[in-house]
Parts: C-alpha cells; structure tokens; sequence
C-alpha cells in the first residue's frame, strides 16, 4: 500500500512539474514504455541530443538529456500499471485530518510504539 502510494504521488510529481511542457529539450514521460507487467526504460539512444558546443576545434559529445532520470523513475515504480491506468484520486479526507490535530493539541496522541527507530532521536 505504502509502495503504491508513493508510486502514485511520484507520477503526480512529474505531472505537476511538467503539467504543461517539459523542460526545453527534455523528453516528456511517454518515453517510459510498459510491456503489460514492468515499466520499460527508454533507448538512450533515441534520446541523444548532438551538442553544439565546440571545444579547441572538436564537438563536444552529446547528452541524453532525460535518460538517467526516465530511467530512474522506470526503476522505482511500484505499480508500472499506474501508467497507462493509474488509480484516481479520491482527495483528502479532512475530518480525519482535522481530528488527528485535534487529539495532538488535545493531548490525546496515541505515542509510538518502542519499535520505532524515532524514539532514539536526540532532541
């Protein structure tokens, strides 16, 4: 569940920062590809952009510009499905919020459990 959250509010990330066009000379995120099951990398190669810059007399290399973070992303998906079908967004429920500040300033937070690795902060 954790995992499908945090798929989804990645997707939503990228879409929120290029909700209208990437940024220039990026790829937009349809060239992660899904094969049914996984999310599929992009070709690099397609994505190679020949650089105009000129050093001492020689070009300077290209750069795939978008490769390693498409990649990344392709990577990190827990549900390739949320691609091509991603689950809707139901949006918050704020009286569920607004009761667990309530219990917070109330007092009444129910207090982690010694498990928890933040019990050991030092404050």
């Amino acid at each position: 569940m954790i995992a499908r959250l945090f798929s989804l509010a990645l997707l939503a990330a990228i879409a929120g920062c290029m909700s209208a066009h990437p940024p220039l000379g990026m790829p937009d995120p349809s060239v992660i590809g899904f094969d049914g099951s996984h999310a599929v990398p992009p070709d690099c190669a397609a994505l190679m952009q020949p650089s105009h810059l000129v050093d001492a007399g020689f070009g300077r290399p290209g750069v795939a510009f978008g490769c390693a973070t498409y990649t990344n992303l392709a990577v990190m998906l827990a549900r390739p499905a949320d691609l091509v079908a991603p689950i809707p967004y139901a949006g918050a429920d704020a009286a569920l919020g607004a009761s667990a500040v309530r219990r917070y300033e109330e007092g009444r937070a129910t207090p982690l459990n010694s498990t928890s690795t933040t019990n050991n902060v030092v404050h």
